[in-house]
């Protein structure tokens, strides 16, 4: 009897230990992982902050995959609900103003293949839908950011201004929160002045130790074809992503996290 009951018991036993992890983990804070009811109930017991991080499909060099900026918005969006603990984060937008794609006179990231570009207005105007819907939901908050500089940046902070002179007095808020992009990009300077580095304007040791700290996969860093600016402009990278370390990309990761966490207390009340 015992030795017909052995395989039982093991094979419940181990069911049980290989369901328990799933049933450890948190709640997503991704409303793309949650159904509508769970979204609702979240909102009502106190979810109120919805945070809106657009990234970028753009070249990053021989070395660096094009969805950089992608995979550092979606990481660091839900570091920054988890940190804030009142919010909800909204899909990742993954194109931005890139340059102008015409073949005739292409420029910026356009130039190069993989790039994707979307009009100033077209940003803007998603970046407006996402916020009509996060009110119709019944946040109270919107926060707006993007992981690429240029155009984009400008583009969220009108809208979200516009957006909370209509809607403030109504109670419900928009924000641009620069800091996430703007206050990072000083940190590291000051880093690179610090540890006499040349100052990383795109792709360089900034970007790529970003991405390498969240690349728990090694799908996006091809190591052996990084480069260091060359000055022509050939590559795309303007910077030295040679010099790039995961331990970097953990601290200026958690500036992000940690710029925007604050900038967002200091605006929602």
């Amino acid at each position: 009897m015992v030795r017909v009951l052995a395989p039982f018991v093991c094979a419940v036993t181990l069911s049980v230990c290989v369901a328990s992890p799933a049933h450890a983990q948190s709640p997503s804070l991704l409303i793309e992982d949650m159904t509508w009811t769970e979204v609702r109930d979240a909102i009502a017991a106190g979810k109120t902050t919805a945070v809106y991080y657009a990234g970028s499909i753009e070249q990053n060099g021989p070395g660096m995959a094009l969805g950089k900026h992608l995979f550092l918005a979606h990481y660091i969006a839900q570091k920054i609900a988890e940190q804030l603990g009142n919010a909800l984060v909204y899909p990742t937008m993954p194109f931005a103003p890139t340059g102008d794609p015409t073949p005739e006179h292409k420029t910026g990231h356009m130039r190069f293949a993989g790039s994707v570009n979307v009009s100033d207005e077209a940003f803007g105007l998603i970046a407006r839908g996402i916020a009509e819907s996060a009110r119709a939901a019944g946040f109270k908050n919107v926060v707006m950011m993007s992981d690429h500089g240029g155009a984009g940046q400008t583009a969220l902070e009108k809208v979200a201004k516009d957006l909370d002179a209509t809607w403030g007095p109504a109670g419900v808020h928009v924000y641009y929160i620069r800091d996430t992009y703007f206050k990072e990009k000083e940190q590291m300077r000051a880093y690179a002045a610090e540890h006499k580095i040349a100052v990383d304007a795109h792709a360089g040791f900034d970007d790529t130790s970003q991405v390498m700290f969240i690349d728990r996969d090694h799908k996006w860093i091809r190591r052996e074809k990084l480069v260091k600016d060359d000055g022509k402009g050939g590559t795309g990278v303007t910077g030295d992503q040679t010099i790039g370390t995961v331990t970097l990309g953990e601290m200026f990761v958690g500036y992000k996290i940690k710029d925007a966490v604050d900038q967002i207390r200091s605006l929602v009340k």
